[in-house]
């Protein structure tokens, strides 16, 4: 039988995964969570896991290391637009069938549309998503607290995945305890997010990859050198 204590061990704490490897696998991981998080089940992990995540990227120093943080943030921005407009489409639709598509209360809560989420830029777009909070809240005792949480968890969502893309990566004077702190913390909510899925797709071990990729942890050897072809000979 395999020892239950394995299963308590924290596989993330692996001293042979590089900062790199944690910092591209986490990144991948966090965009993989926000795309897949239909049921808002995984939203407290997401947000437990950006904070932790910035904090480990904010203590990096090395310009590659920097030039990364910054490719990544971006994609985890992109990654959460990208599923953003589905969720705005399932909180009007709760809003549309509750006051009906001409209702006062639909142009109350997007004035503009939806298309406007798609097309806005990324600096207008909270704009656009308070106005959707502020209508849903004021209209809270007929759609209920669920959709008002629901509206207002896209809400900081964005706004943590957007200042974060918008910010420069790196600080300098962080202390070694600080960096060492800030990766054990990221390494632990990468622990608490796998044992999140497991609870969530228990013997579906097939489930995790949609999630997590394991070979962005692992080190990739260059391949090696191609030998030169040999001359040809002359002809006779």
């Amino acid at each position: 039988m395999i020892t239950l204590h394995r299963f308590l061990e924290n596989p993330f704490d692996d001293r042979a995964i590089g900062l790199d490897e944690l910092l591209g696998f986490s990144s991948d991981h966090l965009a993989r969570m926000i795309a897949n998080n239909a049921s808002g089940e995984l939203t407290a992990r997401i947000t437990g896991t950006t904070s932790a995540l910035t904090l480990v990227q904010d203590s990096a120093t090395d310009d590659q290391t920097k030039k990364a943080i910054r490719k990544a943030r971006k994609q985890v921005k992109d990654a959460f637009r990208s599923s953003l407009i589905g969720e705005i489409a399932k909180v009007h639709a709760a809003v549309v069938a509750k006051f009906g598509p001409s209702g006062s209360e639909v142009a109350e809560c997007f004035p503009q549309g939806r298309t406007i989420f798609g097309s806005s830029t990324d600096d207008r777009l909270e704009q656009h998503i308070e106005t959707m909070v502020n209508g849903v809240t004021a209209q809270s005792v007929a759609l209920g607290a669920a959709l008002v949480a629901q509206a207002a968890a896209l809400s900081s969502g964005w706004h943590a995945v957007y200042v974060q893309s918008e910010s420069s990566g790196g600080n300098a004077t962080t202390t070694q305890d600080a960096k060492r702190l800030a990766r054990e913390n990221l390494q632990l909510m990468l622990f608490l997010n796998l044992l999140k899925l497991a609870e969530m797709f228990a013997r579906q071990p097939e489930k995790l990859s949609l999630y997590m990729q394991q070979s962005l942890l692992e080190d990739h050897p260059a391949a090696p050198p191609v030998p030169p072809t040999p001359p040809t000979p002359p002809t006779p």
